[in-house]
């Protein structure tokens, strides 16, 4: 039995990017298994009648060099497509109207998505005292504490909703936001960090969010996938599912549905509950912590229509977000044909709305029929649309985006711990330190590089 330097087991974008860091740092002894039939996890586009239509994510941000390097070093400079201006305009639903989030602090204080109360409840945060440094809050506790509940309701509970499709009441602000965590420990509060980081010149982003431009690429996010697939040609086996994996002296055995395979190293790039599984029988305590690490559902609703059909409020911007509090079935819908204008032919308009999340779990587990009826019911109230929809494309993740809840850095320690123990042995996913592509790129970076500081410790 042939025995490889490294066995990755996942082809979503992080078993993939540390295989290619893997051949970068000069081991080409690896493999790479994936259990689906194609690569790319949720990471994948479809092509249905001219329209591009995005599973999952449809880009990332430019801030950060990770993931453009990455593009560069696979040959893909020339397929990138930076997001429209029209970007810069986001929407939040609420009093009954799409209302546009404001770019800057002056146009902030004179729009009317907070009260005037409100709006001077930011201002008091100025001087609210920091949480200790060991406190996990929830994002719940953290805004009701230091900017209102009006702030809480209105702006950052549809904000975690529509970037983890996430409940405020259960995520962890230290593990999900970090940077506004570390304001408020290093500088004591938020106004305070921001002014102290303008100070520095090294501000970044604004009130609508982190800084950098939504970056994709011209034919969709499966074209990186497909350029990191075609660069490990047969080094990667689909339709491989791994059971399980021992420990026989200095190498692992993993068990798959094609027969066993020996690894020095191995790397469990699946999500936390399929890398619990394949541990469960080697390791219990560990297979219990990423066993315990939960899931949010999400459905994608994508829908297509006229131009005509949406002239009442023509979709000219990023999108919008809806507040828990205005009770209605979505969680917010990206305009996508104006984010990249290429995604629906000319005279087209593509829209992907998002539902369920910890926030409403059950809805996104309706027919693909209640969906649709949902989103459009949603749609009709929010931007007037009544005609019948050119496409329909129903999308449904049932363990869609991994939930950073209050006790996730205590557990990533415990997980470490146990790692520890059980040398050659690597977790990498956006379970554990980020969801975002940037962070998978990053983490798989980092990986890579464990990886070949273990093989050279024990050549």
């Amino acid at each position: 039995m042939k025995e490889y330097q490294a066995v990755i087991v996942g082809g979503g974008i992080s078993g993939l990017a540390t295989a290619h860091y893997l051949l970068k740092e000069g081991i080409s002894s690896i493999l790479l298994l994936e259990s689906a039939p194609q690569l790319g996890g949720k990471m994948l586009t479809r092509y249905v009648d001219e329209f591009i239509i995005e599973e999952g994510p449809n880009g990332f941000l430019d801030n950060k060099p990770h993931t453009l390097e990455l593009v560069k070093e696979l040959g893909l400079e020339k397929e990138l497509y930076p997001a429209s201006p029209e970007t810069s305009k986001r929407y939040i639903f609420t009093g009954g109207k799409l209302r546009p989030i404001p770019l800057s602090p002056p146009a902030f204080f004179l729009s009317p998505l907070l009260s005037p109360w409100g709006k001077a409840r930011l201002v008091m945060e100025y001087f609210v005292k920091p949480a200790p440094p060991e406190a996990d809050e929830t994002l719940t506790q953290f805004a009701t504490r230091r900017l209102g509940k009006e702030a809480l309701e209105t702006l950052l509970d549809p904000m975690v909703a529509g970037v983890y499709a996430g409940n405020p009441d259960r995520v962890s602000l230290k593990s999900t936001f970090p940077t506004i965590h570390q304001l408020e420990q290093r500088y004591g509060g938020l106004i305070k960090g921001m002014l102290a980081l303008k100070k520095e010149g090294r501000a970044k982003g604004g009130p609508t969010g982190p800084g950098g431009k939504l970056t994709s690429f011209r034919r969709g996010v499966s074209q990186l996938i497909e350029a990191l697939g075609k660069e490990l040609g047969e080094k990667v086996i689909p339709e491989t599912r791994a059971v399980s994996v021992r420990r026989e002296g200095k190498h692992y055995l993993l068990e798959t549905n094609r027969g066993p395979i020996k690894a020095r190293s191995l790397v469990l790039a699946t999500p936390a509950y399929g890398a619990g599984n394949i541990l469960a029988p080697m390791a219990p305590p560990l297979a219990k912590e990423l066993l315990e690490i939960p899931y949010a559902p999400i459905s994608v609703v994508a829908l297509a229509y006229r131009e005509e059909d949406t002239l009442r409020f023509p979709p000219k911007g990023f999108g919008f977000l809806v507040p828990r509090k205005e009770g209605l079935s979505i969680l917010g819908c990206l305009w996508d044909s104006s984010i990249f204008p290429n995604r629906a032919p000319q005279g087209k308009v593509l829209l992907r709305a998002m539902v369920g999340g910890d926030r409403q779990p059950d809805l996104a587990l309706k027919s693909p029929e209640e969906l649709v009826e949902m989103v459009r019911k949603d749609l009709a109230i929010i931007m007037s649309i009544s005609a019948p929809p050119l496409l329909v494309q129903v999308f449904q993740h049932e363990k869609g985006i991994p939930q950073y809840v209050t006790g996730h850095s205590a557990k990533l320690e415990r997980i470490e711990g146990y790692l520890g123990e059980l040398p050659g042995l690597f977790l990498n996913s956006n379970a554990y330190r980020g969801i975002g592509l940037n962070d998978c790129v990053s983490n798989s970076q980092e990986t890579a590089r464990r990886v070949r500081e273990f093989l050279a410790s024990r050549a």
